[in-house]
Protein backbone atom coordinates (compact mmCIF):
# COMPACT_ATOMS: atom_id res chain seq x y z
CA UNK A 1 0.00 0.00 0.00
CA UNK A 2 1.49 3.70 -1.22
CA UNK A 3 1.76 6.13 1.77
CA UNK A 4 0.08 9.60 0.38
CA UNK A 5 3.11 12.19 0.04
CA UNK A 6 2.85 14.45 2.35
CA UNK A 7 3.15 18.39 0.89
CA UNK A 8 3.53 21.64 2.49
CA UNK A 9 0.32 23.74 2.52
CA UNK A 10 -1.26 27.06 3.84
CA UNK A 11 -1.93 25.08 7.13
CA UNK A 12 1.33 22.93 7.34
CA UNK A 13 5.13 24.38 7.00
CA UNK A 14 6.14 20.48 6.96
CA UNK A 15 9.80 20.98 7.74
CA UNK A 16 10.22 17.31 6.59
CA UNK A 17 11.04 18.29 3.14
CA UNK A 18 13.93 20.45 4.24
CA UNK A 19 15.89 17.58 5.16
CA UNK A 20 19.11 15.84 3.65
CA UNK A 21 17.49 12.76 4.31
CA UNK A 22 20.55 10.83 1.80
CA UNK A 23 22.87 12.36 3.97
CA UNK A 24 21.40 10.80 7.65
CA UNK A 25 20.11 13.71 8.34
CA UNK A 26 16.38 13.54 11.32
CA UNK A 27 14.76 15.65 13.53
CA UNK A 28 15.60 15.86 17.06
CA UNK A 29 13.26 19.14 18.22
CA UNK A 30 10.71 20.87 16.03
CA UNK A 31 10.00 24.32 18.04
CA UNK A 32 6.35 25.88 18.07
CA UNK A 33 5.56 29.21 19.22
CA UNK A 34 4.59 29.04 22.91
CA UNK A 35 1.11 30.10 22.92
CA UNK A 36 1.87 33.18 25.23
CA UNK A 37 2.63 34.79 21.94
CA UNK A 38 -0.94 34.17 20.34
CA UNK A 39 -2.76 36.65 23.28
CA UNK A 40 -2.26 39.33 21.02
CA UNK A 41 -3.45 37.86 17.56
CA UNK A 42 -6.13 36.40 20.05
CA UNK A 43 -7.12 39.86 21.63
CA UNK A 44 -7.38 41.58 18.36
CA UNK A 45 -9.60 38.74 16.50
CA UNK A 46 -12.21 39.55 19.56
CA UNK A 47 -11.96 43.14 19.68
CA UNK A 48 -12.87 42.48 15.88
CA UNK A 49 -15.75 40.22 17.05
CA UNK A 50 -17.36 42.84 19.56
CA UNK A 51 -17.11 45.68 16.80
CA UNK A 52 -19.13 43.37 14.12
CA UNK A 53 -21.39 42.31 17.14
CA UNK A 54 -21.95 46.28 17.95
CA UNK A 55 -22.68 47.34 14.26
CA UNK A 56 -25.95 45.84 14.63
CA UNK A 57 -26.66 49.20 16.67
CA UNK A 58 -25.59 51.90 14.32
CA UNK A 59 -28.79 51.90 12.09
CA UNK A 60 -28.00 53.78 9.14
CA UNK A 61 -23.93 53.15 9.21
CA UNK A 62 -23.99 49.43 10.30
CA UNK A 63 -22.36 47.95 7.01
CA UNK A 64 -19.23 50.17 7.35
CA UNK A 65 -18.50 49.38 11.27
CA UNK A 66 -19.23 45.88 9.66
CA UNK A 67 -16.80 46.14 7.36
CA UNK A 68 -14.11 47.67 10.06
CA UNK A 69 -15.13 44.92 12.80
CA UNK A 70 -14.39 42.00 9.66
CA UNK A 71 -11.37 43.31 8.73
CA UNK A 72 -9.59 43.67 12.31
CA UNK A 73 -11.01 40.06 12.89
CA UNK A 74 -9.28 38.75 9.63
CA UNK A 75 -5.93 40.88 10.58
CA UNK A 76 -5.98 38.95 13.79
CA UNK A 77 -6.71 35.50 12.14
CA UNK A 78 -3.84 36.56 9.97
CA UNK A 79 -1.28 36.87 12.39
CA UNK A 80 -2.46 33.91 14.32
CA UNK A 81 -1.69 32.16 11.48
CA UNK A 82 1.28 33.30 10.66
CA UNK A 83 2.93 32.65 14.11
CA UNK A 84 1.46 28.98 14.35
CA UNK A 85 3.55 28.41 11.08
CA UNK A 86 6.17 29.57 12.28
CA UNK A 87 9.15 26.28 13.35
CA UNK A 88 12.52 26.41 14.86
CA UNK A 89 14.05 22.82 13.80
CA UNK A 90 17.10 21.35 15.25
CA UNK A 91 18.30 18.20 13.24
CA UNK A 92 21.48 16.32 13.64
CA UNK A 93 23.54 18.44 11.13
CA UNK A 94 22.02 22.03 11.72
CA UNK A 95 19.44 24.01 12.75
CA UNK A 96 17.05 26.28 10.57
CA UNK A 97 13.94 28.32 10.77
CA UNK A 98 10.92 27.82 8.53
CA UNK A 99 8.22 30.40 8.46
CA UNK A 100 5.63 32.60 6.33
CA UNK A 101 2.02 31.55 5.08
CA UNK A 102 2.18 32.31 1.27
CA UNK A 103 5.94 33.28 0.95
CA UNK A 104 8.26 30.76 2.83
CA UNK A 105 11.33 31.33 4.22
CA UNK A 106 13.98 29.12 5.35
CA UNK A 107 16.83 30.18 7.16
CA UNK A 108 19.55 27.49 7.92
CA UNK A 109 23.11 27.56 9.89
CA UNK A 110 25.20 24.24 10.26
CA UNK A 111 26.11 23.35 13.93
CA UNK A 112 29.69 23.84 12.68
CA UNK A 113 28.89 28.10 12.33
CA UNK A 114 27.12 28.13 15.90
CA UNK A 115 29.55 29.71 18.25
CA UNK A 116 27.38 30.75 20.93
CA UNK A 117 23.53 30.75 22.11
CA UNK A 118 22.26 32.90 24.31
CA UNK A 119 19.20 32.51 26.17
CA UNK A 120 16.93 35.23 27.30
CA UNK A 121 14.05 34.90 29.60
CA UNK A 122 12.13 37.84 31.15
CA UNK A 123 10.02 37.90 34.13
CA UNK A 124 6.86 36.84 32.88
CA UNK A 125 9.01 33.97 30.70
CA UNK A 126 10.38 32.65 33.79
CA UNK A 127 7.12 32.11 35.08
CA UNK A 128 5.60 30.76 32.07
CA UNK A 129 8.30 28.75 30.94
CA UNK A 130 9.06 30.70 27.56
CA UNK A 131 12.14 32.56 26.55
CA UNK A 132 14.58 33.95 23.76
CA UNK A 133 17.74 32.34 22.10
CA UNK A 134 20.24 34.83 20.13
CA UNK A 135 23.01 32.64 18.14
CA UNK A 136 25.94 34.12 17.80
CA UNK A 137 27.45 32.60 14.43
CA UNK A 138 30.72 33.02 12.34
CA UNK A 139 28.33 34.62 9.19
CA UNK A 140 28.11 38.35 9.19
CA UNK A 141 24.50 38.27 7.88
CA UNK A 142 22.13 35.40 9.27
CA UNK A 143 18.55 34.89 9.29
CA UNK A 144 18.72 32.91 12.52
CA UNK A 145 19.67 36.05 14.61
CA UNK A 146 17.08 35.99 17.55
CA UNK A 147 14.40 32.84 17.77
CA UNK A 148 11.39 33.82 20.27
CA UNK A 149 8.94 32.59 22.44
CA UNK A 150 10.68 29.41 22.66
CA UNK A 151 8.98 27.40 25.22
CA UNK A 152 11.04 25.57 27.39
CA UNK A 153 14.35 27.50 26.18
CA UNK A 154 17.19 26.01 28.97
CA UNK A 155 15.89 22.44 27.72
CA UNK A 156 16.04 23.11 24.27
CA UNK A 157 19.46 25.26 24.97
CA UNK A 158 20.62 21.76 26.60
CA UNK A 159 19.48 19.58 23.71
CA UNK A 160 21.68 21.84 20.81
CA UNK A 161 24.40 21.95 22.90
CA UNK A 162 24.15 17.83 23.53
CA UNK A 163 23.47 17.62 19.54
CA UNK A 164 26.92 19.97 18.86
CA UNK A 165 28.73 17.30 21.39
CA UNK A 166 27.53 13.95 19.91
CA UNK A 167 28.33 15.47 16.44
CA UNK A 168 32.19 16.33 17.46
CA UNK A 169 31.83 19.71 16.49
CA UNK A 170 33.63 20.99 20.04
CA UNK A 171 36.19 18.39 20.05
CA UNK A 172 37.41 18.77 16.41
CA UNK A 173 37.39 23.07 16.91
CA UNK A 174 39.58 22.37 20.72
CA UNK A 175 41.93 20.23 18.67
CA UNK A 176 42.42 22.85 15.81
CA UNK A 177 42.65 25.71 18.34
CA UNK A 178 45.52 23.44 19.83
CA UNK A 179 47.20 22.72 17.26
CA UNK A 180 47.27 26.53 16.05
CA UNK A 181 48.41 27.44 19.83
CA UNK A 182 51.32 24.40 19.51
CA UNK A 183 52.76 25.76 16.12
CA UNK A 184 52.96 29.24 17.25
Amino acid sequence: MATKERRPSLFDPYVEQYLLVDEGEFIVDEVVKHPVCMLGPIAVTLVGVVILFFSTSFLSWWWPVAILGLAVCCVGLWKFHELSMDRFVVTNMRVFRVNGVVNRHVATMPLTRILDISVYQPPLGILLKYGHFVFESAALDQGLHRITYVSHPTTRDLTIQRVIQRAGIRAMAMAKDLSDSDGS
